[in-house]
């Protein structure tokens, strides 16, 4: 029988706030070793928490997203447990009542479309930070991250594979990043994955015991680190032992899990209200407010999408961010009815290698919406055709203005004169008489070589397809 491999994620969200999730502190990256950590975050005798407006808005963006329960009554707990860089002893979390509940993600894996069930999200404080590589024989202990507004979100154990896995995790960081609460940024820390694996004989059977693999910042590591889990637990069962519940760590360098702790249960963390912060009530004229304020999620931006003649692969590249999104958007604006297909070519194929070629971001093309537009229309009505439309692309690249203009001042109108094409086509077959012949013998590259020719006669400027059907008409 064949093993089944469950997954189960839980992230961490860094909700995007000024300040900290209970202190007024700053709440930004890079700063100087513990510049950003004020009384509350270093837990000085005396000080009290003060739950910060806008994490609870992001908490509530969230859940309206997942079309998840909010919680109208939430309360805060004391989880405690000793580590250097946790100042107080304990993290104030959320155990028993979080603010959302439920809701799901639906992510399109090999087989189709699959929701996954999230089990809760729930707001808390992160911890400081150990430093280990700056100190001989020490470690150093910064506090800027302490009390750092997280969210986070912990699914069912519904994926089945690393795969599976890592399309959930880049779904969950486009959404986040999407509805404007996480700036999603894995080398930060802004975005982190612990991932639950256990593997089991057969699906109708009891899952079994699962490990923790901590701290997973990016999706090819969440990916690697996984299929290795999964190996090691598959060959242990399989050579008589027995899976252990612990927390491991990944270490991309030999490509491992190895163990980090036994792993806690709630129990073990001694879980308690929080006495100095009071429930958290949600209004529901404040929800409603919120929920007014969503933008259209990806799933609504793909049907608009395909509404406009695109396909769905595209859609689904186009909707992968905000900002693309945003971008094709623009773009779309005023086009006619069922030609997006030629405006979403270009976004996913020429502008989106030119991104990626000098590392920029959508918000940051040099090809402004509103000009890609009027280049698709080119083509679209037989101004262009397809390697014109690359020059003139470039040359928008280039800063040389708009394509109208560029296209007037390089002479790169399309021939698509079906009277004139016919004359050169007439001449061309004049003149080649071996190829013409040798295409009527069944030789298929005389036919392309013919093309060329009228192709090289009218300096590229020909429309490719009418060449083409023309030619197959004269040669029968």
């Amino acid at each position: 029988m064949s093993w089944e491999v469950v997954v189960g994620i839980e992230t961490h969200a860094q909700l995007r706030t000024l300040s900290k999730i209970f202190s007024g502190a700053a709440n930004e990256f890079g700063a100087p070793p513990n510049t950003q950590a004020c009384a509350v975050d270093i837990a000085l005798p005396g000080v009290l928490p003060v739950l910060n407006r806008a994490a609870v808005e992001h908490a509530i963006r969230f859940g309206l997203a997942i079309g998840a329960e909010l919680s109208r009554r939430s309360v805060f707990a004391r989880k405690n447990y000793f580590y250097p860089d946790l100042p107080k002893g304990y993290q104030i979390s959320q155990y028993e009542l979080p603010i959302v509940r439920g809701g799901s993600l639906t992510i399109l894996t090999d087989a189709g479309a699959k929701t996954v069930r999230i089990t809760r999200a729930h707001l808390e404080e992160d911890a400081g930070k150990s430093l280990h590589e700056d100190f001989h024989g020490m470690s150093g202990i910064d506090l800027n991250r302490a009390g750092t507004p997280l969210l986070e979100i912990v699914t069912e154990p519904d994926l089945r594979g690393a795969r599976e896995a890592v399309t959930y995790a880049r779904a969950l960081h486009a959404l986040v990043t999407w509805i404007g609460i996480c700036d999603g940024n894995m080398q930060e820390g802004s975005f982190r994955c612990d991932a639950n694996v256990s593997v089991r004989r057969a699906p109708e059977q009891p899952l079994g015991t699962r490990c923790e693999i901590k701290n997973l910042n990016s999706f090819r590591f969440m990916e690697r680190a996984i299929e290795f889990e999964a190996r090691r637990q598959i060959e242990l069962l399989e050579a008589g032992g027995s899976v252990v519940q612990e927390t491991r760590l990944y270490d991309p360098e030999r490509d491992e899990t190895r163990p980090m702790r036994t792993k806690e249960d709630a129990q073990d963390y001694r879980y308690f209200p929080d006495p100095d912060l009071l429930p958290l009530v949600l209004a529901e004229d404040e929800i409603e407010r919120i929920r007014r304020t969503m933008p259209a999620l990806p799933e609504e931006k793909r049907r608009e999408f395909a509404a406009s003649g695109i396909p769905e692969p595209q859609a689904i590249l186009l909707t992968s961010s905000f900002g693309l999104s945003s971008y094709a958007t623009r773009a779309l604006e005023g086009a006619p009815k069922g030609r997006g297909a030629t405006i979403a070519n270009w976004i996913t194929g020429p502008l989106s290698a030119k991104l990626n070629e000098e590392n920029l971001d959508i918000e940051q093309s040099r090809v402004s919406a509103d000009r890609l537009r009027r280049l698709a229309e080119r083509i679209d009505d037989g101004t262009l055709s397809g390697k014109m439309a690359k020059e003139v692309f470039d040359s928008m690249w280039a800063g040389e203005g708009d394509p109208d203009a560029i296209i007037d001042r390089k002479g790169l109108k399309q021939i698509s004169d079906a009277g004139a094409i016919e004359k050169l086509v007439d001449e061309v077959l004049a003149a080649n008489a071996r190829q013409v012949e040798d295409f009527r013998a069944g030789k298929e590259k005389a036919f392309n070589s013919l093309v060329g020719q009228v192709m090289k006669a009218t300096k590229g400027k020909a429309n490719p397809a009418q060449v083409n059907d023309i030619l197959r008409r004269k040669l029968g």
